[in-house]
């Protein structure tokens, strides 16, 4: 009766459009009676919706290998495509389209019929389990429990990048987020709690940390290396699977996912074997090899890329009038937010979203234990409108609907499933530095060493993990080595990360001392240290080690640094350890610079272009949180119990990794150690993704090659 009913609707679709548009006809050059064009309707909605059903599903696989963006537009041709064939099977002729007209239809009819179909089956369990787990084109047989739902529950792990846990707490207060809100109000199902970032603020270090157990060596989103010449860059595919690789030699472990895990839309893997917008997999699997095996779920329904499209236009639109508005206002702080910004804010906002979503969901209803997934667009409207402009709340209300989503499928997964909301760090608002003074960091510090600087501030470019990842959707190179950087050898390197800076001299082997750096450049650590825009300097000296400097001449040796007191007074609890980590790092930089920060306003000043930024030290930025069920252990009693030692806070994305990592296990049971295989019944769980001795492998829409970031 669903599919009659879905056939009935497409065909009146199909009458109303050959009424509207005027190269598409039913009826033959003589014309027809009115039940003779409503039957050759029916026989063309028929044949299109046969040939949806059958050929398409191939037709997208086949086409996977192409960039996830260039199969997004081909979906139109491809849809219209099988609409014109199916119009060529009307008997007597009596169906035509030109191509141009036929792509138009193929789209409406694909959205309504998805449509009519979901709204069909929204009240049937079985119906709507059946539809979503065709996304997943896996299915895996359902173990008889208790509650009908097979085996141990599994657990989703959803990223809010760049919401802090005041801006979260305050959207679902203020109404903006209702599923959150719910979660938060269930005080006996759920908890909110903060955790509290290292000094790096930032995803490259923090997912990391989370997915791989390590961000050891990571000093900030960029840094220099001075024994290869090297920028690392945690949003470049290169970097990223370098860090990647670093962590998993540190750690000797595969990361958070390794046991039937799915990574989507993060910059590492995690160890599942399940990817789809997964950064460094871009660069592991090169060029002509990069699978699109990930998209599978998003694209097998041709009505996702019609919606898609239709909200990443109207996302482009949103964006130019929300600049428009706020350039007339003549608001403040501001930054400039034209040239491909609205595009590369529409692919976070929707594209990325809707593919991520759609990916979950099939995760979920292909029963798999574990999913990653982040969700980045609060964080890039948040960089240039904001942390807290009406821009970035119609984005977490956004959000909130896709976390509805989720947490309906998971309703109607073949196994129960545990939600975890978190972020990897927050966002502080404030002006530019270079907005605020006139000249970036990188002229101050080449002023301070005596070096010419431009009569008018240069821009600092922002970092943008959706810039890149719309590179890499594109298969445009991205260069590692940005041009601004290739200055002469004797030229200071000066990086940003948020409000956290960066001064690497590359003819100084090794890290440059304070005495060194003085001999040189006289002027420039004073200059830096008793700027009103600057904080603190962490740099090493020969005679005391390494101290941080502060105004009017403070200077503590790292190991005597105290969260609240001098250089470090106003950042907060974990100050002093954070930095003290940092200073523990091979390639910490020579001068490391951590802008001010006023903590009535809760503002820093961030040297790139950006209003809302985190990477360093001072306010939201450090403060990330959890949202979790209380059917798992406390966060703090699970580290507590991984550690042996009493805790009394999450401190640290590592920290972060224990804890997830636990929950895993306690949800995952005991696990049988290999030794005992013989004596018990059923397949041992691996710890390296395969599939247990003896276990049936069901090749799925993901299998066997992951995909890429893009």
């Amino acid at each position: 009766m669903r599919v009659i009913a879905v056939w009935a609707v497409s065909t009146l679709t199909m009458l109303v459009l050959a009424g509207i548009l005027p190269d598409f006809q039913l009826q033959s050059d003589d014309g027809d009676s009115i039940t003779r064009t409503a039957f050759t309707a029916a026989w063309g909605a028929g044949a299109f919706g046969l040939l949806s059903a059958l050929v398409w599903p191939v037709l997208v696989r086949a086409l996977l290998i192409v960039p996830a963006l260039v199969l997004g537009a081909l979906v139109f041709f491809l849809n219209g495509s099988l609409l014109w064939i199916a119009l060529r099977l009307i008997p007597d002729g009596r169906g035509d389209a030109n191509p141009e007209t036929a792509v138009v239809v193929a789209a409406v009819m694909s959205a309504v019929a998805s449509a009519a179909s979901t709204a069909l089956a929204v009240r049937d369990d079985d119906a709507h389990w059946r539809r979503l787990s065709r996304l997943a084109d896996r299915r895996r047989r359902r173990s008889s429990t208790s509650d009908g739902r097979g085996g141990p529950p599994g657990i989703v792990f959803v990223q809010l990048d760049g919401v802090g846990h005041d801006v979260l707490r305050q959207a679902a207060a203020d109404g903006l987020m209702p599923t959150v809100a719910g979660r938060i109000a269930d005080e006996a199902g759920h908890r909110l709690t903060p955790w509290f970032t290292d000094w790096s603020s930032q995803t490259g270090a923090s997912q990391l940390a989370i997915l791989h157990g390590s961000n050891f060596d990571v000093p900030a989103f960029r840094w220099y290396e001075k024994e290869t010449g090297t920028v690392m860059v945690s949003s470049r595919p290169a970097s990223a699977l370098e860090m990647q690789r670093r962590a998993i030699a540190r750690t000797h472990d595969g990361g958070l996912l390794t046991v039937d895990g799915a990574s989507r839309g993060n910059l590492f893997s995690g160890g599942a074997t399940q990817l789809a917008l997964v950064l460094s997999m871009a660069a592991r699997l090169g060029k002509g090899r990069r699978s699109r095996a990930g998209y599978f779920a998003y694209f097998s329904d041709p009505a996702n890329a019609v919606r898609t499209a239709l909200s990443f236009t109207a996302e482009v639109g949103r964006e130019i009038g929300q600049s428009t508005r706020a350039r007339i206002r003549k608001e403040a702080p501001r930054v400039k937010r034209g040239g491909l910004y609205p595009f590369i804010r529409a692919f976070a906002t929707v594209v990325e979203r809707d593919v991520v979503v759609a990916a979950v969901i099939g995760d979920m209803f292909a029963g798999r234990t574990t999913v990653y997934a982040d969700l980045v667009a609060y964080d890039e409207v948040a960089h240039h409108s904001g942390p807290h402009s009406r821009d970035a709340e119609k984005v977490l209300t956004r959000l909130d609907r896709s976390l509805g989503l989720i947490s309906r499928a998971a309703e109607h997964a073949p196994r129960s499933y545990r939600i975890v909301l978190l972020s990897d760090h927050g966002q502080s608002p404030g002006e530019t530095f270079a907005g605020k003074y006139g000249l970036t960091l990188k002229d101050l510090v080449r002023a301070g060493c005596g070096l010419p600087v431009p009569r008018r501030a240069q821009r600092t470019r922002s970092a943008s993990e959706a810039r890149d990842a719309v590179r890499i959707a594109l298969h445009r190179p991205v260069d590692e080595q940005e041009a601004e950087h290739q200055a002469a050898l004797s030229d200071p390197v000066v990086l940003a990360s948020g409000n956290l800076g960066l001064l690497s001299f590359p003819d100084i082997e090794g890290r440059a001392s304070r005495e060194e750096i003085d001999r040189r450049h006289p002027a420039l650590l004073g200059t830096l240290a008793n700027h009103p825009g600057i904080g603190f300097l962490l740099v090493r000296s020969e005679e005391h080690g390494s101290v941080v400097l502060g105004r009017g001449g403070a200077e503590v040796p790292v190991p005597e640094l105290t969260d609240g007191e001098g250089p470090l007074a106003g950042y907060g609890t974990g100050a002093a350890e954070a930095v003290r980590r940092t200073d523990s790092f091979p390639h910490v930089a020579d001068v490391m610079v951590n802008s001010m920060y006023e903590p009535e306003t809760g503002a820093v000043h961030a040297f790139e272009e950006q209003i809302g930024s985190h990477g360093g030290l001072g306010g939201e930025q450090s403060r990330p949180f959890l949202l979790w069920p209380r059917t798992l252990t406390d966060p703090v009693d699970a580290l507590a119990a991984e550690g042996g030692s009493p805790v009394t806070a999450v401190v640290g994305a590592e920290a972060v990794h224990r804890v997830l990592a636990h929950w895993i296990r306690e949800l995952s049971g005991p696990q049988v150690p290999l030794a005992e295989q013989s004596s018990t019944r059923g397949p041992v769980p691996r710890t390296d993704g395969a599939a247990p001795d003896g276990a049936e492998v069901v090749p799925g829409a993901d299998d066997p090659v992951p995909g890429a970031r893009g």
